[in-house]
């Protein structure tokens, strides 16, 4: 075996394993930051005439958290629930930033509108980069999936 095929494999466990503390601190930051948006302008704030964004805002809060479980939790439950949680995320990051552009005054500031670019398209690209940290071989292995 070669230097460059024994390095490779820490490199890439390296690699994984630096996405997987990625996610697991910027996920509960994310949940945090648009949760308490989401309280304040739902219940504190005077004068919101649309509570479909700070309501939109408070639906992706509370995916972050179900995806955080999931990435600290090494079970397969957590597994499931994180994969499902990503899709949800991602397929609600597309619709809701596609309406943005489309339906701009329904929408509203939510943390999804324009693809979260308020947030600089984290809420684009987490949930792709969770959904690949997830599927990738090693993680699979750590949760107990075949």
């Amino acid at each position: 075996m070669s230097n460059s095929e024994q390095v490779y494999p820490s490199r890439r466990q390296e690699l994984i394993s630096t996405a997987g503390y990625v996610l697991g601190i910027s996920y509960p930051l994310l949940a945090i930051s648009t949760g308490f948006r989401a309280v304040f302008q739902l219940f504190f704030k005077e004068g919101v005439e649309n509570y479909l964004a700070p309501s939109l805002s408070l639906v992706a809060a509370i995916c972050y958290l179900l995806a955080t479980v999931g990435f600290f939790y090494r079970k397969r439950w957590a597994w499931n629930l994180s994969v499902g949680v990503l899709i949800f995320e991602t397929m609600l990051t597309l619709v809701v930033g596609t309406l943005s552009f489309v339906y701009p005054d329904l929408i509203g500031r939510t943390v999804w509108a324009y693809f979260g670019r308020d947030y600089g398209w984290f809420p684009l690209i987490q949930p792709l980069l969770g959904l690949a940290w997830l599927y990738w071989p090693e993680t699979k292995e750590k949760y107990g999936i075949g």
